[in-house]
């Protein structure tokens, strides 16, 4: 946790001066306690504490510097020529992703990305396209993107810690070099078609999923069920499926192995059982693409074989922070990720609820009626899953923004309708295949992964199956991660003091209002809450990507609504005019919805009146708000801003002496952009002028509350 706790301070404190700092006191503090120890055990955990702390601190500095990649300056199309390193096929929305290296450029932009990733329309695949294809295409390029709006997601991390320096979509036609020898698919590919070949539709994307990790084949709305359902975390190759597998394969083994009388008697049968199994997890991470939760699920699975084998108790703390530590130590930037901290908080509540004395007498298997065998049993289910969706909740709702009621009930049929039916089931007809008697198994898995959408669909339909909440304060998330860490690890009734931070951190979150308006990183897109609680975006062609983050990260459950049409506001094609009440004050907003120049004394007039001016572009210096003008200039600076008019507050995505890499190398990309004048690539096209369309403005010059 120490170790964690350092990545983690790194990723929160904005520079070099404070993660030294951390350092340093982390080591004084080691130092102090090594220094006035004299026997016992607090000085030399206290000193423990402290070199873990400024370890954890110092490897995810060495990995953000050792993983440094020039970043893209500015969007640009270009023609490129690279070696696939990855490909993703996507059938579920027609696309294929291919990462791609060893880029070589027809007119290089600066800085050149050593490594883009690229959509590519699945219809304009060549057939022999695979990893290790040398490639020619052209592409309009984007920078790794920050998040749009404070609490979303951080491409710009995330590709950082890739190497990836660029992302975009290819254009047709895409050439394979004859110089070059196609590569063949790998076999996570060859198994991931195999299997959507067999079952059409979302079934065959989740039959590949559990198989290979793959979920690009299945439907969104499916998806989008199994996320407001509580189902998700099935989909994610992790310890269910890992735990299963080496059941699986171990039962398997042994039950062939007693076939043989004379090693059966020899008491070998657990112990290459055993192999079998570690041999069986190591498989099947590789095999699924060696994610974080899959690392951590077969480093826990080794240990607890290596634990039966020894006579050992396997299930403990103990066994959870190995896989931890292994994780930490090569990828420390998995702590501030959510797969990380959601499969880590998962198997922590359940081993820590099991490990309690009064829990473990309760559940303990034992010797009785059938009925009653059962009715234990699933009363163990459920409280796991009771505890498991309160363990989640607080990570679901900070990145995710909602919580979802019935996933502990949802997880009652669906866990062992995966773990006995569906996983067995593909498992089987994957075997049977290569004689060609796999159909019957297909059938079956394709049934049981019917029944799985059914529950999902069913239960995400019902009221209030999801509740939407705006952005956590990083303040409350780190204060409940705080409690929960405390509640799992004591064992006396100290850990009971764990449940205060937890209530608080739970009451900071409820007692933050959702923000009255949300405005992206790029000023184009903006949206304003109404007075019945909804959200209306700025622009009425606005991606589906866009208004979702709006949405979730204004905590709207359902989809917004368009400026154009609210009472609250009048629009043109150029500008839009938002007022409403607020806290017994009007508030103004004025916004910019195309890239047309507006005449000047007609935009000032507008600006002196307004509490908020937004554009995309660079507003002249007389068009000032009374309050807030973020037009390009002052967003390049801030990012995405989240305001709150009562009481007024504004969050923004950049904060002042932000340094780490990421930022600061689109900092410089950005700067060198602006001073070579043009892209090296071709430059995006810029739309021509016309007269603004002031006609829905007339008479904005009296009365602010009447545009």
């Amino acid at each position: 946790m120490a170790i964690g706790a350092g990545a983690a301070a790194w990723f929160a404190l904005p520079g070099p001066g404070a993660w030294l700092a951390v350092i340093l006191i982390a080591l004084g503090v080691a130092a102090g306690a090594g220094a006035v120890g004299r026997g016992g055990r607090a000085p030399a955990f206290a000193a423990m504490l402290g070199l873990a702390v400024a370890a954890g601190t110092g490897l995810a500095w060495w990995r953000a510097r050792r993983v440094a990649a020039p970043v893209l300056g500015r969007p640009a199309i270009v023609r490129m020529a690279g070696t696939i390193e990855k490909l993703e096929p996507l059938p579920a929305r027609g696309l294929v992703r291919v990462t791609l290296g060893r880029l070589r450029w027809e007119r290089p932009p600066r800085p050149a990305p050593r490594r883009v990733r690229v959509s590519l329309v699945q219809r304009a695949v060549p057939a022999t396209l695979a990893p290790g294809t040398a490639i020619t295409l052209r592409a309009r390029l984007m920078p790794p993107a920050p998040p749009a709006v404070p609490g979303a997601y951080d491409a710009a991390r995330a590709a950082w810690f890739e190497q990836v320096g660029a992302s975009g979509r290819g254009f047709e036609p895409i050439t394979v070099h004859d110089d070059a020898r196609p590569g063949e698919a790998g076999v996570r590919d060859r198994l991931t078609a195999h299997v959507t070949a067999a079952l059409a539709g979302s079934a065959g994307g989740i039959a590949a999923a559990l198989v290979t990790g793959d979920m690009g084949a299945i439907d969104d709305a499916d998806s989008l069920a199994m996320r407001r359902a509580g189902l998700a975390h099935l989909l994610s190759v992790s310890g269910l499926h890992i735990t299963a597998t080496v059941g699986i394969v171990m039962a398997v083994v042994r039950r062939l192995l007693a076939l043989w009388p004379r090693l059966a008697l020899s008491g070998r049968v657990p112990l290459i059982a055993a192999a079998a199994g570690a041999a069986a997890a190591i498989g099947y991470t590789w095999l699924t693409g060696s994610q974080v939760p899959t690392i951590r699920s077969c480093v826990a699975a080794l240990m607890v074989i290596a634990a039966l084998a020894l006579g050992r108790e396997a299930l403990t703390l103990r066994l959870v922070a190995m896989g931890a530590l292994v994780v930490l130590v090569a990828w420390p930037e998995a702590v501030v990720g959510p797969s990380f901290q959601l499969s880590f908080a998962a198997v922590a509540s359940i081993v820590a609820l099991h490990e309690h004395p009064r829990v473990r007498a309760l559940l303990m298997a034992r010797d009785e009626p059938w009925p009653r065998k059962w009715t234990r049993e699933a009363a163990s289910l459920l409280v796991t899953g009771a505890v498991v969706e309160l363990a989640l909740m607080p990570i679901a709702v900070f990145y995710f923004h909602q919580a979802g009621v019935y996933g502990a009930i949802a997880n009652i049929v669906a866990i062992p309708l995966t773990t006995f039916a569906i996983m067995p089931a593909v498992a089987l007809a994957l075997m049977l295949d290569p004689a060609g008697w796999g159909g019957p198994a297909w059938w079956v898995a394709g049934e049981a992964i019917a029944l799985l959408l059914w529950i999902a669909q069913t239960v995400a339909a019902l009221p209030g199956a999801v509740r939407a909440i705006p952005a956590m304060p990083l303040g409350a998330f780190a204060t409940m991660v705080g409690g929960g860490i405390w509640l799992a690890l004591w064992r006396t009734r100290w850990r009971y003091l764990g449940v205060a931070p937890l209530l608080l951190g739970a009451g900071w979150t409820a007692l933050t209002p959702a923000p009255d308006l949300l405005v992206t990183g790029d000023g184009r897109h903006l949206a304003v809450r109404q007075r019945d609680g909804g959200l209306a975006l700025l622009r009425d062609r606005s991606g589906g990507y866009v208004r979702d983050v709006l949405a979730q990260n204004g905590g709207l459950d359902g989809v917004p609504g368009l400026l154009s049409q609210s009472r609250e506001a009048r629009c043109n094609r150029d500008l839009c005019w938002w007022q409403q009440r607020v806290d017994g004050r009007w508030r103004i907003v004025l916004a910019t919805r195309s890239a047309y120049p507006v005449p000047v004394e007609r935009l000032a007039s507008l600006c002196a009146r307004a509490d908020v001016v937004v554009s995309e572009r660079r507003l002249p210096r007389r068009c000032r708000a009374r309050w807030l003008t973020l037009d390009r200039a002052a967003l390049a600076q801030s990012g995405g801003v989240a305001i709150s008019f009562a009481p007024s507050r504004v969050i923004t995505v950049r904060t002042r002496g932000d340094e780490h890499p990421w930022v600061a190398a689109a900092r410089v990309a950005e700067a060198t952009s602006a001073s070579s004048g043009v892209s090296h690539g071709h430059a995006l096209p810029h739309r021509r002028s016309r007269q603004m369309d002031s006609a829905p403005l007339e008479g904005a010059t009296g009365d602010p509350r009447r545009p």
